[in-house]
């Protein structure tokens, strides 16, 4: 190893700063995060660092450096932009064997500041022995992706109780084994789900050897109108660890491919006049599959929660005493307009937006369609392409100039991508000449206009 990886506890200790500018700014940050007393020396200090002595304890120093700035120091670093003060610092600290970090100059240094994912008290540190910081850096944004933002209360629980178990488990490969599960169960997701007490309620119940008979959870997750891109981490988490997958219609075949490869996949989707599985059905599905003790996934296009019956599915598992969780995804208004390149707002054309189901049912939709034709507003209308020509013929109707810019997205956010332009008038025919196929969402109001100029996906 070039550099052996410690963690320090500066929590009180003297660490001495030596720069006033922004790069002294990032260092001066992380001290503050682990608790240190802090001294800035420079001649003059930026407003950044100014700011940061008002909301927290440190000493700063309007000089320029002298050497008896580092008695009692712990920890001292260079960041100024004069390499002669930098290297005299390092070798004066290096005499002292205090350990000295001389930004961006790693051959001055005895220590170096890793990129660090925090998840305290768990702690990632990634260093490339000052080689290739911005690499470092990218292998971060990659874990910080893998590694859900409750795994410091996991392991403060995991504390917590860490006497208790080894009072009760004398054998060490049995604690393990016993931590393991913890770790990787429906304990861990409790703790996910801020579901604090229930967690350790159920971790004195295994340890107690009377643990209740295990029932599985329903994991309700939005995913997005398509691009995987868009999937929050959560979701990605969830959908790596499901055992059964119920899936809809409208979820892409690129999200579909980051579910666990190994999960039972279920088709439950649904198409205009054509329900081979009712939503009765699916609901008693979900409930019967948590019941066997599986973790089930249902998994649905865009975000469960708008125009996905989310509501009713949770409703009939909390009938049914299932443990679920709801993970919202970005709905097919908000993704595919911003695809488009049509803002849903925009201060110059619409100050409000309606979310509406276009959906055809007896061959025809009942709307409070002169609420819909108030001026200064975008419409945003799901399931519509069957509907398109009625919507745009009753929106004209009721007053609504036929000149009204109009789009209609189809397969949003993904590489098939395509977006028609036109007005109430003129977009159905366009649309039909395309043979646009679901999934597809129409964007009505004057904030189409900008699609031209603020068009930036070309899928």
């Amino acid at each position: 190893m070039d550099l052996l990886p410690l963690f320090h506890n500066l929590r009180g200790r003297r660490c001495v700063v030596v720069g006033g500018g922004d790069v002294a700014l990032r260092k001066l940050r992380q001290l503050i995060d682990a608790g240190a007393a802090i001294l800035v020396i420079a001649p003059e200090i930026n407003a950044a660092i100014r700011k940061l002595a008002q909301k927290h304890t440190l000493s700063i120093r309007l000089t320029p450096f002298s050497d008896t700035d580092l008695d009692g120091a712990v920890l001292v670093i260079a960041a100024t932009n004069d390499q002669a003060v930098n290297r005299h610092i390092s070798e004066l600290a290096q005499g002292r064997n205090v350990p000295v970090n001389v930004v961006d100059s790693p051959e001055l240094c005895t220590v170096v500041f890793p990129s660090i994912v925090d998840r305290s008290p768990v702690q990632i540190a990634i260093s490339s022995s000052g080689q290739a910081p911005v690499l470092a850096r990218m292998l971060r944004t990659r874990l910080e992706g893998l590694i859900p933002s409750g795994y410091g209360k996991l392991a403060a629980l995991a504390g917590k109780h860490r006497n208790q178990v080894k009072e009760r488990i004398d054998n060490s490969l049995d604690r393990k084994a016993f931590w393991e599960e913890v770790f990787e169960g429906d304990i861990a997701e409790l703790v996910y789900s801020e579901k604090i007490d229930e967690a350790e309620k159920r971790l004195e119940q295994k340890l107690a050897g009377n643990q209740p008979q295990q029932v599985g959870e329903v994991y309700l997750v939005g995913g997005g109108p398509g691009d995987p891109d868009l999937l929050t981490f959560r979701a990605l988490r969830l959908m790596q660890k499901a055992d059964i997958v119920l899936y809809d219609r409208l979820v892409s075949k690129e999200v579909m491919a980051l579910v666990r490869r190994d999960a039972e996949l279920i088709y439950v989707g649904k198409t205009a006049g054509d329900h081979p599985v009712t939503q009765e059905n699916i609901n008693e599905k979900l409930a019967e599959f948590a019941l066997q003790g599986k973790r089930v996934l249902r998994l649905k296009g865009g975000d469960p929660f708008i125009f996905g019956r989310g509501g009713e599915e949770i409703a009939h598992l909390a009938e049914r005493g299932v443990p679920f969780q709801v993970v919202p995804g970005i709905t097919a208004a908000s993704g595919c307009a911003s695809y488009a390149g049509i803002p849903l707002t925009h201060r110059d054309y619409a100050q409000s937006v309606r979310f509406i189901t276009g959906h055809l049912k007896d061959h025809s939709l009942d709307l409070n369609w002169q609420d819909l034709v108030s001026p200064n507003q975008t419409l945003v209308f799901y399931m519509g392409l069957s509907g398109l020509e009625s919507i745009c013929k009753e929106l004209i109707a009721r007053g609504k100039a036929a000149t009204t810019p109009a789009a209609l997205v189809e397969k949003g956010t993904t590489a098939r991508q395509r977006v028609f332009v036109g007005d109430l008038t003129t977009l159905p025919d366009i649309v039909r000449k395309a043979e646009a196929k679901a999934p597809t969402l129409i964007i009505v109001g004057d904030v189409v206009k900008l699609h031209d100029t603020l068009s930036w996906f070309k899928g």
